[in-house]
């Protein structure tokens, strides 16, 4: 295979929620397999602030890895409302141009044409600058194959569940006219899929039909998670490669651990800590907060909070100091190390993609509260298809909530549970491994970044 001289790859991040992080998790892995190639990061300052605070010191110092700053819009002087949304649709507004432009002066600081765009799959428009280039574009999608396979069927959804105001008129539909979805139903589907009512969903739309334009669509997942979803996929995108799911857990170290929960766990008895952590971007609200806290204390579950939302922890300070002796809460853990340790069984989660796989890899079932997004698609494979977890029937409540630390630490269907997703961790892993189909995915990218035939 021809090598082409001055490969230089130039990575286009979406600077919130976990977005970030694992592409920088990409592209170090990539570097430290192709030490020929340059690679360039781009993402918003304040977001390369957190995400340099987040990646695993594994592949921190390789020399053919630089990082940049992008401008993320936002206007001088803004007072930030609270509203997430807002800070991405600045974000929105100031594409392609900010890429566009840090783009062309790193080139020319460099003396090194882009040969390769790898970008989050949401920044649609890479596959038009790729185009102009003439290089190829990878598009990474941060999510599992059943969401991006809903998006590549946004039209034939809008066709037949709605209304131009995304509103569903039967909210218990089944998604059975798209392979693989029967156990997907209308109430699962993020809004931005039925709505084009903001930047934000129009960038997502405008992904949906430009997606099947990439070179390659990368997924951090592995062979065999969905097979029938997968052969979709397979059918209209011009090649799919699963490459997950990535980092393992041992790509932190131990010394990273500046909590203590290691430690803590390690005195714990094994599969009877329930380990609570939602994600980066929102906390449940506060009557939820409390439900959870109060049928904890009632069932004497001991936990590992990971409790990053300020403003809300004097809302539990009295349940946190109650439960001293059983808990402990932090502001930030070593998840994907927490949930492989053999003390913890059962993970509160807001069902998020990363979330879900550190899950698996952990071998840990679930007790899902998902908010947005693909959320809810994930906690529906887990609870209906893959039988991993189980959401909260009805209203979120200290009942309800009682009922699901019940069934899976101490009930037959939690044993179930553990079963099933101790099958699912060992594909993972097979699929990771020497010889693995991931690792040989992995292989395959690298040939393509460095092979001529593709630049």
């Amino acid at each position: 295979m021809s090598i082409t001289k001055n490969a230089h790859v130039a990575a286009f991040a979406f600077p919130f929620g976990s977005h970030p992080t694992t592409l920088l998790h990409l592209v170090k892995q990539l570097a430290a397999a192709s030490p020929q190639v340059q690679f360039s990061y781009f993402n918003t300052k304040s977001s390369n602030q957190k995400v340099s605070s987040k990646v695993d010191s594994t592949h921190a110092h390789e020399s053919n890895i630089k990082i940049y700053d992008v401008d993320d819009g936002v206007p001088q002087g803004h007072v930030f409302s609270g509203n997430p949304i807002e800070l991405i649709e600045f974000f929105v507004k100031a594409t392609p141009g900010n890429f566009r432009k840090r783009l062309e002066e790193v080139e020319t600081e460099m003396g090194m044409k882009a040969t390769c765009l790898l970008t989050d799959a949401f920044l649609w428009f890479s596959v038009e600058m790729a185009e102009e280039k003439g290089i190829p574009w990878l598009a990474y999608w941060a999510a599992g194959p059943s969401s991006i396979s809903l998006h590549l069927y946004i039209d034939v959804l809008r066709a037949k569940l709605g209304s131009d105001s995304g509103r569903i008129q039967n909210l218990d539909q089944t998604l059975d006219f798209i392979p693989g979805m029967s156990e997907i139903r209308a109430s699962d589907l993020p809004t931005e899929i039925l709505q084009l009512n903001g930047l934000f969903s129009r960038m997502l739309y405008n992904m949906s039909n430009t997606i099947n334009r990439a070179s390659v669509v990368l997924l951090n997942s592995f062979d065999g998670i969905d097979f029938i979803v997968e052969n979709d996929l397979k059918s209209k995108l011009k090649m799919l490669l699963n490459i997950g799911p990535f980092p393992l857990p041992n790509a932190m170290t131990v010394t990273e651990d500046h909590s203590g929960c290691l430690s803590w766990l390690s005195h714990q008895a094994a599969a009877s800590v329930a380990y609570i952590s939602f994600g980066t971007i929102f906390t449940p609200p506060p009557p939820e907060l409390v439900a959870l806290a109060e049928a904890m204390e009632e069932k004497q579950v001991p936990y590992l909070w990971s409790f990053r939302d300020n403003s809300k922890r004097q809302l539990l300070q009295g349940f946190f100091e109650r439960t001293s002796r059983i808990g402990k809460v932090v502001e930030w853990a070593p998840q994907s190390q927490v949930l492989s340790h053999p003390s913890v069984g059962v993970f509160v989660t807001h069902c998020g993609w990363n979330s879900t796989l550190d899950s698996i890899m952990g071998g840990v079932p679930m007790i899902c509260m998902p908010f947005f997004a693909d959320q809810m698609i994930n906690r529906r494979l887990m609870e209906n298809v893959w039988q991993i977890g189980v959401g909260v029937k009805g209203v979120f409540a200290k009942s309800g909530l009682v009922e699901v630390l019940d069934l899976v630490l101490w009930k037959d269907e939690g044993k179930k549970m553990r079963e099933n997703i101790g099958r699912m961790k060992e594909r993972a892993y097979t699929a990771v491994a020497e010889n693995g189909s991931s690792t040989e995915n992995f292989k395959s990218l690298t040939s393509i970044i460095t092979s001529s035939k593709f630049n």
